[in-house]
This record gives C-alpha cells, structure tokens and sequence, in this order.
C-alpha cells in the first residue's frame, strides 16, 4: 500500500522533532561537543543509519539546532518590538533588549549553542547567517525608524576609524551615518556580553537587582547609538 505523500512529510517532520528534541537534551547534560549522533539514536530506539537519513553528520544536526535557537531568539526579538506597538524607538530598542534577555533565561543551553563557546571541529555554514541576524537587523531597524523620524544624536568616530565606519556603513546599513552603524555593532556585541555575563554566573556577587540593572544599561545602550527617551 502506497502511503500518501503527506502522511510521510508529516511523519518526517515528527521524527525531526524528536531526532532535534533528544538532541537538546544531550546539550543540556554535557554540552555541544559531546553531541552525538549514535547516542541519540539509542535514546530514541532508532538504528543509526535510519538517523543519518534526517542528519547524515553530527554538523548537520548542530546546524539545524543552531538555525532554530537563532530563529527563536528573532521571534521572541520581533513580537516583543510588534507589542511595543507605537512607542519612542528608544523604548522600543529596550522592550527588543530585554526580550533578547528573557529567552537566553528561559533557554539556557540553546543560548550557550549560539553564544558560548565555539564547538570544536565545527564550523557554521552560510545557511546560519539569514537566522542569526535577526535579531541586528531588527535593532538596526529601530535605529533607521528613529533616524527618518526624529533623527539621531551623533558621536564622531576618531579619524583613524572613519575608513572602517564607512566600510561597515556601506556593506550593513548605507542609509545610515557611519558613526550610527559603528555605534550600533558595537551595542549589539554589547548586549550579548551583557546577558552572557548574568547567564554565565560572570554577575555573581556583583549585582543583585539584575532586572533592573539590565534595563538601565539596555538603555545606555541606545543612548549610545543616538536613541533619545521622550
């Protein structure tokens, strides 16, 4: 009996979710170098080479769970400037902020996967960059609303750096001042030293009230990139 073509995309499509779901669970117990391909097939009872037909390597299976850590850490990015409807950019620059900081709360070891430390031996593809700039293009996106708008307050970059702000402008953002593309790359390796500090224990015994200090220095950051509060 021929099973129908949707029956088999579907029954495809759960046994990827399992296959990335178990591969989850072994990031969590010992990280992304230990992933492996042969012992997710034994926790979920399937031979190895059944396996390979979904991931034909453990890179292939890394690059999946990457695009999807990547894709929901833009979508929670993303609702949370949509639910901050009509608000000044400014306030819209700390609603994506703080958003950013409550998914690597809730998804530790996802977050660790994309930010932590390189997995060795592996290196992502090409095919990771549409997801992984999710989150820089939205921001960069507040920042052109506000500069169309309002405009945005201005820091000259030191003369030796205008050659590499103006390289940075023209391949990122040419509607942009070099100097606010500048600022903006460097608030955006900023915020992910900022949540990387508090998810990494690096704040321990340092601050306590981690909310509210990620929300002044969240919105430091858009001070920095010209954003101004009403």
């Amino acid at each position: 009996m021929n099973i129908p073509q949707g029956a088999r995309a579907r029954a495809r499509m759960e046994v990827t979710a399992a296959i990335k779901d178990e591969a989850r669970r072994q990031l969590a117990a010992g990280g992304a170098a230990a992933l492996s391909l042969r012992a997710v097939a034994r926790e979920l009872g399937m031979v190895s080479s059944a396996l390979y037909r979904y991931f034909p390597s453990r890179d292939d299976l890394l690059t999946a769970l990457i695009i999807d850590a990547y894709d929901s850490l833009g979508e929670a990015a993303e609702a949370a400037d949509a639910q901050a409807g009509g608000a000044a950019p400014a306030q819209r620059w700390v609603a994506v902020c703080e958003a950013v900081r409550a998914w690597a709360l809730a998804h530790p070891h996802e977050y660790a996967l994309i930010y932590g430390s390189p997995v060795p031996g592996y290196s992502a593809p090409q095919a990771t960059i549409p997801a992984a700039s999710r989150v820089g293009v939205l921001l960069m996106g507040i920042v052109r609303d506000a500069y169309r708008q309002r405009g945005v307050a201005r820091t000259p970059v030191p003369a030796e750096l205008e050659p590499e702000a103006r390289r940075m402008a023209g391949e990122l953002a040419p509607d942009l001042p070099p100097e606010a593309v500048t600022a903006l790359v460097a608030a955006w390796a900023q915020l992910y030293g900022l949540v990387g500090f508090e998810l990494f224990g690096q704040f321990n015994n340092v601050v306590e009230d981690r909310a509210t200090f990620f929300r002044h220095a969240a919105a430091q950051l858009a001070h920095g990139v010209g954003l101004v509060f009403p």
